[in-house]
């Protein structure tokens, strides 16, 4: 389980450089130059995702219980999974309406993937995983938009634009739920 607590706050810390410490980011950037920044920011987000996965994973072969959900919050994850990934289309698609109106559209993606898991995984390693995700995209979003408002940032958006984030959104989710969750996670939601 310390694995898996060394690897949320690696990765959700280097994340929350851009959000809480933008100033220092800068700094750094301007101090070391960009491609270093991005090298040492995409190293420590790898180290800190493999912890994740190790400690998740290890957590996993025993597990503390706090709740058993009922089968069908699995459903209902299902179709969380299904806005979450068409929020991570938004975020690729420049010009969406849907970006546009949310204004951090994989915020909200991480957001909605993190509570429909949290309904349905009662382990403390689930709610470690899961909450953390949750917690730092709520606080992320809301810093986000307060940030915009306070800078006067207007988005347009198209939508049809949109069509393509659907299209791009449903896809990766066919991905993960019929293919990639089995081979990653070790879990297939939707089994063949």
């Amino acid at each position: 389980m310390i694995m898996l607590v060394l690897g949320l706050v690696l990765f959700l810390g280097i994340h929350s450089v851009v959000l809480f410490a933008p100033d220092m980011r800068d700094r750094l950037i301007k101090q070391f130059g960009k491609l270093p920044y991005r090298a040492v920011h995409s190293i420590g987000a790898i180290v800190g995702l493999g912890l994740i996965a190790h400690g998740y994973a290890a957590a996993r072969m025993d597990p503390l219980w706090l709740w058993i959900p009922p089968f069908w919050m699995n459903h209902i994850n299902l179709l969380l999974t299904v806005f979450a990934a068409v929020f991570v289309g938004a975020a690729m698609v420049p010009g969406s309406w849907i970006k546009a109106k949310t204004g951090a559209p994989m915020l909200l993606a991480i957001k909605t993937w993190a509570f429909g898991h949290l309904l349905c995984n009662g382990g403390l390693h689930d709610v470690l995983l899961f909450g953390s995700f949750l917690a730092w995209g709520v606080v992320g979003y809301i810093i986000h938009r307060k940030r915009d408002r306070a800078n006067g940032v207007v988005r347009e958006g198209k939508i049809a634009r949109d069509g393509i984030s659907v299209v791009i959104g449903l896809a990766l989710w066919a991905a993960f739920a019929f293919w990639l969750h089995a081979l990653l996670i070790g879990i297939a939601p939707m089994p063949m």
